[in-house]
């Protein structure tokens, strides 16, 4: 199982620390990432693959909210499925 996870919001320090870190410690693995700095804003996309991870989906998107907050930015998690039927021409 794959997902796709944004994070916008204000650049400061520790974002990709902290998404990645917090990602390490519930198994899963980033397979691709691209960030980028829009003026002052930070944003990031990872494609990640979530087969290891122990936690449902609902509680990993919990767990990303909560560290949006942490940071103050907005970090949404999509099952790749959803992602590819919501962008679809």
């Amino acid at each position: 199982m794959r997902g796709i996870i944004t994070v916008i919001g204000m650049d400061k320090i520790g974002i990709i620390a902290g998404v990645s870190t917090l990602l390490a410690e519930n198994r899963v693995n980033i397979l691709d990432i691209s960030q980028t700095i829009l003026g002052e804003y930070f944003t990031m996309m990872m494609l990640v693959d979530m087969e290891k991870m122990e936690l449902s989906l609902e509680e990993i998107k919990e767990k990303l909210n909560g560290l949006g907050k942490e940071l103050g930015v907005s970090i949404k998690l999509q099952h790749e499925d959803i992602f590819r039927s919501m962008h679809r021409i």
